[in-house]
Order: structure tokens, then sequence, then C-alpha cells
């Protein structure tokens, strides 16, 4: 399959550019929207201000609620599908830009950091329309700088590429919130129980318990982005917990809150 490249100046939005090698554009997406996969030449720092989104890459699915953003090295294929209306601001930097940089070699794979309040209100300021070029490469830099001290893989679901073990994750992965057992599933892709495990340990570095944990858990983000009165309970008992003190404890673990904390109901 061939990726297509989408050039900065082929996307839709307000667009600022730094004249340095830093561009920056914002984006209103509503639910339901799908970016294809595609790639640029230039890496990103993709943020929600509001909303939900899913990045879909080789490695795996990076869920990415409003306290997330997600690092795309340069060249890298990735789609982006649209949980809940969302206000994107990306920002995209060149490649020689990022080489200049301290550390530029940590921007080599992607992944999703946690958005400190700081992080938060750089991005925003950022896009707030004053057109100075000092303090925009300030900001930028210090956007950079909260990176390195914010990488989580909480919300990242590792995509198995082995293809007993791939179609077995896209078996739960089809109904995250069914009870599935591993034994079943072996059978269902022409395997052993005892090779099938060890296939999601090497494949995703999670065991098949923890790697359908995260599934489910991304299941409860993905609902609880998109349906604004979903209980608890309901949630939790959808998912096949056995009680919400359990459900919580699980989401907690994966995402750092608890879901009533996450929704921003309390």
């Amino acid at each position: 399959m061939t990726v297509a490249e989408k050039p900065i100046s082929a996307i839709i939005g307000r667009r600022i550019s730094t004249g340095d090698g830093v561009y920056m554009i914002a984006n209103r997406y509503r639910k339901g929207v799908r970016l294809d996969t595609h790639l640029h030449r230039q890496a990103q720092l993709v943020y929600a201000a509001e909303g939900t989104m899913q990045v879909t890459t080789p490695k795996g699915r990076w869920l990415v609620p409003p306290d997330r953003a997600v690092w795309v090295p340069a060249l890298l294929e990735h789609s982006i599908d649209v949980l809940a209306d969302i206000e994107m601001r990306t920002l995209y930097f060149d490649l020689a830009w990022l080489a200049r940089q301290d550390r530029s070699q940590d921007f080599d794979a992607e992944y999703v950091v946690r958005v400190s309040r700081l992080l938060h209100e750089t991005i925003l300021a950022l896009f707030d329309g004053r057109n100075d070029a000092e303090r925009t490469e300030v900001l930028v830099r210090l956007a950079l700088l909260e990176l390195h001290e914010a990488e989580d893989s909480a919300t990242f679901i590792p995509l198995p590429h082995e293809p007993r073990c791939r179609r077995a994750a896209d078996i739960v992965l089809g109904d995250p919130t069914g009870s599935h057992e591993i034994e079943t599933l072996a059978r269902a892709v022409g395997t052993s129980a005892r090779t099938l495990s060890r296939l999601f340990a090497s494949e995703t570095q999670l065991s098949f318990k923890s790697w359908c944990q995260r599934a489910r858990i991304a299941a409860a983000i993905e609902k609880l982005s998109m349906e604004a009165n979903v209980s608890v309970k309901q949630l939790a008992s959808d998912l096949g917990y056995a009680s919400v003190p359990a459900f919580s404890h699980a989401f907690r673990q994966v995402t750092g809150k608890t879901p009533t904390e996450f929704a921003g109901k309390e």
C-alpha cells in the first residue's frame, strides 16, 4: 500500500509560520472524522485542546484525550480518528530545525505525553495571535522541554505484527467489552494458548491479561469522551467488571485517574 504524503500547504486550517522551520496549524474536527493514513516531511506535536482522538501508527494505537498529546516523527505513516469534537493544535518541525536542538535523538520515535498545565498554556499561547517572534521562539523551546518530562504510555495499545497474534488482537479490539479467554482465542487463530501468551509478551511487552485490560480501558475512555451522561456503574458493567471499585482501580492503573476524575465530574 502506498501511503500519501500530506504537505503542510494542503492542510486546511489557521496557519502560523515562525519563519524558522516551525509551523503551527489550528483545526476543528467533528466527531467521526477520520484522517486516513498519511505522512509528513515534518515531525509534529498533535494536541487536542478539547475533545478526544485516536492516532494509529504501525506500532499501535494511541488514545489521546485532552490531557495528552502525541509526538509523530517525520515520515511516519499515521491516521487520526476523531472520537469526540476536537480543537486540534498542531506544531510542525522541519528536520533541519530539530537537528539543531539538544537531545534531538529523543524525537525519532512516536510517543504520547501527559500534558501538564504549563505545556497546555504554552501551546495555547502559541496560537493567541500575538505576532512576537522572540516570544514564539521561547514558547516553542519551552514546549519541547516539557515533552522530555512528560512521556506517558498509559493510553497506548501496542499492536502485534505476528499474524496469529494480530488476528487475536483484532478479535479483542472488535469487542473489547467481551470476556476473551486466551484458550478460545488461540483455537480461533490456530495456535496454542501457551504460544499465544508468549507471542503477546514478545510482540507487545504486555501480558495477554494486561493487554486486554488496556483495550478495555481504552474503550471506556472512548465512551466517556463520546457520551457525557454515561454512568460509571453502567460502564463498569458493560466492560465486565464485577464492581465499580474494581473498574475504578483498573482505570486508575492505566490512566492515573478514576473514571469520574477523567470525565471531569469531580
